[in-house]
């Protein structure tokens, strides 16, 4: 764009903003096509429930992988040709399954949310916490992503680009005014394929109808896999390559109950799924408020979910045993406590 010696820069950056204003979208493609792109994609899901594995086998490393502390960071980056710059993709991973899920704040920003996609990652072999893991999740997400949005629309900053936020489904979608999309791309994994073949036919049918209602009720894809097939992994990883690099989205089907489920966002629909599965209820004595807690009811009929206690303190967590640092840290709190208790209450100390 050529402009007057005597423009302003206030008059360079407004008709610099007119004329994208007024370019069309093939336009903007092709002007996009000469810079890299960089998206967020934001790992969550069952602890130890094969998040890592499926993150390094996207990255093509060969190594073994290891609990996730809190929140773990890397990138991948991938070149769409000869000589050109190479896309980033921002990857965070946070452990713990739902005890640390305050800590979605941190990569789930205004910075980011117009590239952001969120990849959750549930246990199969776990069904009695599945439904809670998921809810509890999706939540701290969803609500993360709206308070984003909320403090754009009332500073008038604008930092989405040109995908709209929270996203709205094409009119074309399958049961678009029934459902509830998720307000960012959103890829459902269920893990551990392996154990969960072994399941009971019935269980396992439970399951996966209700896992094609999650995925549909929230506009997401849909994959099983399991670190002891190739084939299921590959699946995953071309699914997570479309999300992290745009790659063209894999368009196999599968809802066989019998078979990894491979279902991409939209190809599913109420009526194929079918009501939730029932034999020793009536669904109208639940008293669900809505179709989702119809599901979640029928679910937990044959899936109680699990009365555990919430471990709030990452560090008494088992899985980061450290026997020696947790034996000097024990000693420091035993040292501090008398410290404490001689400064402030001497006559319990007297020899």
């Amino acid at each position: 764009m050529l402009s007057r010696s005597s423009d302003t820069l206030w008059d360079i950056a407004a008709a610099e903003v007119c004329s994208r204003e007024s370019r069309t979208d093939e336009e903007d493609a092709e002007e996009d096509a000469h810079f890299p792109t960089q998206r967020t994609v934001f790992f969550m899901g069952s602890k130890a429930g094969g998040k890592t594995t499926i993150l390094l086998r996207f990255l093509d490393r060969d190594e073994t992988a290891k609990p996730t502390l809190a929140l773990e960071y890397t990138f991948g980056r991938r070149a769409r040709g000869h000589n050109t710059p190479k896309d980033i993709a921002h990857l965070w991973e946070l452990g713990g399954g739902i005890s640390l899920s305050d800590l979605v704040q941190i990569p789930m920003t205004a910075d980011n949310v117009s590239s952001l996609s969120v990849v959750l990652v549930l246990d199969l072999s776990k069904p009695n916490v599945l439904w809670e893991t998921m809810e509890r999740l999706l939540d701290s997400a969803r609500s993360q992503v709206e308070k984003v949005c909320a403090s754009h629309q009332k500073t008038g900053e604008s930092r989405y680009g040109k995908q709209r936020v929270p996203r709205v489904l094409h009119k074309d979608y399958p049961d678009r005014e029934l459902i509830s999309p998720f307000p960012v791309p959103l890829l459902i994994v269920g893990s551990k394929f392996d154990i969960f073949q072994d399941f009971d036919s019935e269980k396992r049918k439970v399951i996966c109808k209700t896992l094609r209602f999650i995925a549909h009720f929230y506009g997401a894809s849909l994959i099983f896999t399991s670190s002891k097939s190739e084939a299921t992994m590959s699946k995953s990883r071309s699914f997570v390559n479309q999300l992290a690099f745009g790659t063209e989205r894999p368009k196999s089907i599968s809802t066989d109950p019998s078979k990894p489920l491979a279902i991409p966002a939209g190809f599913d629909s109420l009526s194929q799924i079918g009501p939730p599965v029932t034999s020793d209820v009536d669904i109208g004595t639940l008293h669900a408020k809505n179709p989702l807690d119809l599901w979640k009811k029928v679910f937990e009929r044959v899936f109680p979910p699990e009365e555990r206690k919430e471990l709030k303190d990452p560090a008494k967590d088992p899985q980061y045993n450290e026997t020696l640092i947790d034996s000097i840290r024990a000693q420091k709190d035993q040292m501090w406590c008398k410290s404490y208790l001689e400064m402030k209450f001497p006559e319990c100390h007297k020899e």
